[in-house]
């Protein structure tokens, strides 16, 4: 029976994420394949390249770096995250993603986008730790209104978390028959629908599929909740999730916050293990 991983985005609530998979990642754990979505995305390839320690480091290193993360790049840039800076400055130069090691390494990568024309998750296994699989790993991350689109083989795509935000059923259909999912919100936390939605509308008027997906996306997403609880009932699957909500927002310049909400992932990884 394949195992998996599963891991939600959030933004800078990932590092909770980052947090239990350096734990896991730290003592050994293996699992069959990962799947992330957003920030899931963006720090759950470290677990494939073997670089515990590289998600804090990295992040609390250009914390307050305009370039990386600022109203300043979405000014100048169109992304709020800076997309040249993230996905080719970064892990090619100032802190190195090792791309053979994320080759070698056996266990499959998945990541999951939101396809801007239909609004519909799209779903992308990567072999490579190229330019072309920053791409997709840099449109599962891209939030609409404070990231532009990424363009790839003639389709938009946007962050995951539109439209597939938890992927434990489509991994299921992959054959991963035990699951271990990563949440970065408290167990029995529901998302409900907001009529500040509506002032959107007129941002997205290029993308009414992704207005839509934003839209709905409180319903699927409950759901969601309600089938990975079935699922850890019926032992076919795991939850490691915050104890309450987490001491950090989407985005944050705080080096210290960042530091204490890693620490907690790192405390319930540790947990999950049965450490002393």
């Amino acid at each position: 029976m394949k195992r998996g991983l599963v891991l939600e985005g959030g933004g800078m609530r990932g590092l909770f994420t980052a947090g239990v998979l350096d734990a896991l990642m730290m003592h050994g754990e293996k699992f069959d394949g990962l799947i992330g979505v957003s920030a899931g995305a963006c720090f759950g390839c470290n677990y494939k390249s073997s670089q515990a320690g590289r998600v804090i480091r990295y992040n609390k290193r250009f914390a307050k770096d305009p370039r990386y993360c600022s109203w300043t790049s979405l000014l100048k840039t169109g992304d709020l995250f800076g997309a040249d800076f993230c996905y080719r400055e970064l892990p090619m130069e100032l802190d190195v993603f090792d791309a053979a090691a994320f080759e070698a390494d056996p266990m499959e990568f998945h990541v999951a986008v939101t396809d801007c024309a239909t609004g519909e998750a799209v779903y992308k296994k990567l072999d490579k730790a190229d330019e072309t699989a920053f791409r997709w790993i840099q449109a599962s991350a891209s939030m609409p209104l404070v990231s532009r689109p990424v363009a790839i083989d003639g389709r938009e795509y946007l962050d995951g978390g539109l439209s597939d935000g938890i992927p434990l059923k489509h991994f299921e259909d992959l054959g991963y028959g035990h699951n271990l999912v990563i949440t970065t919100r408290p167990h029995g936390y529901r998302k409900f629908s907001s009529r500040r939605i509506c002032l959107l509308k007129p941002f997205l008027r290029n993308h009414p599929a992704v207005y839509n997906a934003l839209k709905t996306r409180h319903i699927w997403y409950n759901k969601t909740l309600e089938y990975i609880d079935a699922q850890v009932a019926a032992g076919k699957a795991e939850l490691i999730a915050p104890k309450e909500p987490l001491p950090i927002s989407r985005v944050c310049h705080d080096p210290e916050v960042m530091q204490r909400t890693y620490d907690i992932g790192r405390e319930a990884g540790e947990a999950y293990l049965k450490l002393p």
